[in-house]
């Protein structure tokens, strides 16, 4: 691999851009807006050092210009993009080329699935692989902390291609990373469609407009303890649903649950846990001023992606298997309920049968 296009000028896309011209590689970068974007990007650490700066090669809105030749495409758009970004690359997908999602969630494997059957071979990471953070747009980007290890899926690629990619996303994170046995582990973790969404509707289920709140809450360092009982009921169901497809062939050992993934037992210790995480502190919640007060943000990705692309795709899958999701349907009901203008979201409309037909096709 010689050539790398990163899609998204969002702090995830900005530090895969310097990383991978710092690893060598000839780097295209699509962003919205070119004219906002200094040709020397920085990824710092906390204390604000500059780690490394590089000149990116082609920073574009030109899909045509930037996917010439490349042979890895990052894609860091929100997942209610995807729709229109397949479209955007669909005349310029050749065989073999490597479409990485960070994450891997949000529907993609169906969204993307006209880019696979021309020859894409997709993969998607478990979670992000840190967290970074704008310093400021268009020139630096902080690295707040990095995982310990990385889970990658894959779809419509050899094993042997598998490993090889596994090897790259391990040079170029510096992170160990582990191949997941299909692509459904990536679509069914628990995080931000979990995550993001029960802690939102804790904070807002009484909200109604013409409400104001007197400031921004801190999303994860005032996190409470109705959002973890929300949050373990939640996951609890998709636990279930992760049993049950389990029945059918597919390893979803890996979709672990949010109490093991953060060592936890109960409402209080995970209450503890969230509130702790170092490279959480400081992050407000999806909230907008007003000359009235604070109110929602729902424009916001936690609202517009996380909602419709990420905890409804889990709900139709339950429809689909038989599986009881009383709490997650709960919540989207409130999503819902709010009447958001363009409120699009993933429909998944299959039965059972044809859930898995269609994925065990895509994986072929």
């Amino acid at each position: 691999m010689e050539k790398i296009c990163v899609i998204g000028g969002g702090n995830i896309g900005t530090y895969c851009a310097v990383t991978a011209k710092r690893k060598g590689y000839a780097v295209s970068f699509i962003v919205s807006d070119p004219s906002r974007f200094s040709s020397k990007l920085s990824v710092m650490e906390n204390d604000s050092e500059i780690l490394y700066s590089e000149q990116i090669d082609v920073i574009t809105s030109d899909f045509a210009f930037a996917m010439e030749s490349v042979d890895v495409v990052f894609i860091t758009y929100p997942s209610f993009l995807f729709e229109e970004l397949n479209k955007k690359l669909l005349p310029f997908i050749k065989p073999g080329v490597k479409l990485f999602f960070l994450p891997g969630t949000g529907g993609c494997e169906f969204q993307f699935s006209e880019c696979i059957f021309k020859g894409a071979q997709l993969f998607g990471l478990q979670r992000v692989p840190g967290v970074f953070r704008l310093e400021e747009y268009g020139r630096k980007v902080k690295l707040s902390g990095k995982r310990d290890k990385l889970f990658i899926g894959s779809l419509n690629a050899k094993d042997e291609e598998i490993l090889s990619f596994n090897r790259f996303v391990i040079d170029f994170f510096e992170i160990p990373c582990e191949v997941l046995p299909n692509y459904l582990c990536i679509t069914l973790t628990p995080s931000n469609p979990i995550l993001h969404t029960t802690r939102l509707y804790s904070m807002f289920k009484d909200y109604s407009e013409g409400e104001f709140y007197d400031r921004n809450m801190l999303f994860y360092e005032e996190w409470t303890l109705e959002s973890s009982k929300f949050l373990i009921e939640c996951d609890a169901e998709l636990q279930k649903l992760c049993r049950e497809i389990e029945k059918y062939g597919l390893d979803l050992k890996t979709v672990r649950s949010l109490k093991e993934h953060y060592a936890v037992r109960d409402e209080i210790s995970m209450t503890s846990k969230i509130r702790s995480i170092s490279s959480f502190k400081g992050l407000t919640s999806p909230m907008k001023q007003t000359e009235n007060g604070w109110i929602p943000d729902f424009s916001s990705r936690y609202f517009s992606a996380d909602f419709p692309y990420g905890l409804k795709i889990i709900l139709d899958i339950a429809k689909c298997f038989s599986v009881p999701a009383k709490k997650i349907e709960i919540i989207w009901n409130w999503y819902v309920s709010q009447n958001l203008p363009n409120n699009e979201c993933f429909e998944l409309n299959m039965s059972k049968e044809e859930f898995l037909r269609k994925y065990l096709f895509i994986r072929s």
